[in-house]
């Protein structure tokens, strides 16, 4: 059975091996994107719609835009700022959405109202 230190180095090699694997990929889709941008802007100069300054310009720019994107994960538009509440149900319960504010009031009536009757019923 291997040691707790193996497991650890195994769990760190995989780590590693993922974010070299994602970093090729990115680089791979960086490539085409050039390329891709570079088709476009050469199309645009030989109609000339731009010249060739500004296909170059362009080409840049679109490069800097994806390698951004790259560095800046997407951010969340509705970050949480406190974690996730987690609920634990019962195996015959079933998640129920959120109610208004007035049942639980009514709810806590009628709480209170069996706790008065029960104890009514024992004096």
């Amino acid at each position: 059975m291997p040691g707790f230190g193996d497991i650890v180095q195994r769990a760190f090699y995989l780590g590693v091996g993922i974010a070299s694997y994602a970093g090729e990929q990115a680089t791979g889709r960086l490539a085409e994107v050039r390329e891709k941008a570079q088709k476009l802007a050469d199309e645009m100069v030989a109609r000339g719609e731009m010249s060739t300054e500004e296909a170059r310009r362009f080409v840049e720019d679109m490069m800097k835009q994806g390698q951004q994107q790259i560095k800046q994960p997407p951010s969340e538009p509705t970050t949480p700022k406190e974690p996730r509440r987690i609920e634990i149900l019962e195996d015959d319960e079933e998640p129920t959405p959120e109610k208004p504010p007035e049942v639980n009031n009514l709810r806590d009536q009628v709480q209170s109202l069996q706790d008065e009757l029960r104890r009514l019923q024992n004096e």
